[in-house]
């Protein structure tokens, strides 16, 4: 990380880094208001992923110059419904684009006494609704200290830890506090290409597919069990699934191995089935509740998945012109037991796939149709 911190230097984006009392360092960079690095006490290994762009103060001016959207990597906020917030002419998808004022809008990093945030002030143009809503969103950071370290009887040897605590409000300002629409606040957290994603399940969860660029994902690489969705995020091109808030439990981590070593990056959240999730497909913009969500890309992009998790709306009929979101980053670096023992408290009881995945005979019963009838 001492390297990124260098070349943002270098090329005009200072970033903010914190240090907690465990020996984590957690990287801020208020160009996009993202937590751009995470690393352990002793090691200069970021555990997200950042853009290849900031390998040179070169390539990172180009990048900064460009007027392509700015995806600096780690772990940002935007806000939902995506089909109003990225899609200027819905219901046509013809054109993405990420509003300039939301990423990387105009965060300022504030500081005081001891406690550091960063705010954006911005307005935003809804597609359906045609109206322009004024928000502001304001992020905080804490520690969070390592939720296994009462846990006297496992053998951690070895075993790197790091974590952050992230609290984001999000308020609607001015006129817009007599909004016609719903929207909610989306977090996204970027990691190195390849991993496998384990989302925790209360019961058996239905996985719905919101696009593929490539083909279908293989039904191989989406495992369904009663407690537990497996997707290994290894394909060309672009794809994403979600899931329904109801039955989630409040965790998903994301398990990759490099070289002889093991990482585990786990997103602790708030889930509320109650709420009101107003992210939906784009085909289908009635069919509501969909909490957690999983993009793969390798592409022009760049090569990273994503740990997404969204938060109840605000606005027009929630009864609420502001929320407050409150989550954890459990960052883990070690020998495949340790990581295994890690994965089996936090996570799941069987952490590594079956290598036939016998589990999924038949995958077009494990997953949620889309309206032309294809399975994920």
């Amino acid at each position: 990380m001492r390297k990124l911190r260098e070349t943002l230097r270098q090329v005009g984006k200072p970033v903010r880094v914190l240090y907690w009392p465990d020996g984590t360092r957690v990287m801020l960079l208020p160009h996009g208001g993202r937590v751009l690095g995470v690393s352990a006490p002793g090691s200069e290994e970021n555990f997200l992923w950042t853009n290849p762009a900031f390998d040179s103060p070169d390539s990172a001016r180009g990048f900064f110059r460009s007027d392509n959207w700015h995806n600096s990597g780690g772990d940002r906020t935007w806000i939902a419904p995506e089909m109003d917030l990225f899609f200027p002419k819905f219901p046509k998808l013809d054109t993405y684009f990420q509003q300039r004022s939301l990423d990387p809008g105009n965060y300022q990093l504030l500081e005081k006494q001891g406690d550091v945030r960063l705010m954006n002030r911005l307005a935003v143009r809804l597609s359906r609704s045609r109206e322009t809503l004024a928000a502001r969103i304001a992020k905080s950071f804490g520690p969070a200290a390592n939720p296994l370290r009462h846990e006297r009887d496992l053998k951690f040897k070895g075993l790197q830890y790091a974590g952050y605590t992230q609290t984001t409000t999000f308020e609607l300002l001015g006129e817009s506090r007599r909004p016609r629409s719903r929207v909610g606040l989306w977090q996204l957290t970027q990691l190195p290409h390849g991993g496998e994603l384990l989302i925790p399940t209360l019961s058996r969860a239905s996985v719905r597919k919101i696009f593929s660029s490539k083909g279908s994902i293989p039904a191989r690489d989406i495992v369904i069990t009663d407690h537990l969705v497996r997707y290994r995020m290894r394909q060309a091109g672009e794809h994403k699934i979600s899931l329904r808030a109801a039955s989630l439990a409040n965790r998903m981590g994301y398990l990759r191995q490099t070289d002889n070593q093991w990482t585990l990056v786990i997103r602790n959240f708030f889930l509320n089935p109650s709420g009101e999730y107003v992210d939906a497909p784009w085909s289908e913009p009635d069919q509501l509740g969909f909490a957690v969500q999983a993009c793969n890309v390798n592409s022009q992009l760049g090569a990273f998945s994503e740990m997404e998790y969204h938060v109840p709306a605000i606005g027009h009929g929630t009864g609420r012109l502001t929320c407050s979101d409150e989550s954890q980053v459990w960052c883990y670096r070690g020998s495949k037991s340790a990581i295994g023992a890690v994965a089996r408290i936090l996570l799941t009881p069987k952490p590594w796939s079956p290598e036939k995945r016998k589990t999924n005979t038949n995958p077009r019963k494990q997953v949620e149709r889309g309206p032309e009838g294809m399975p994920v």
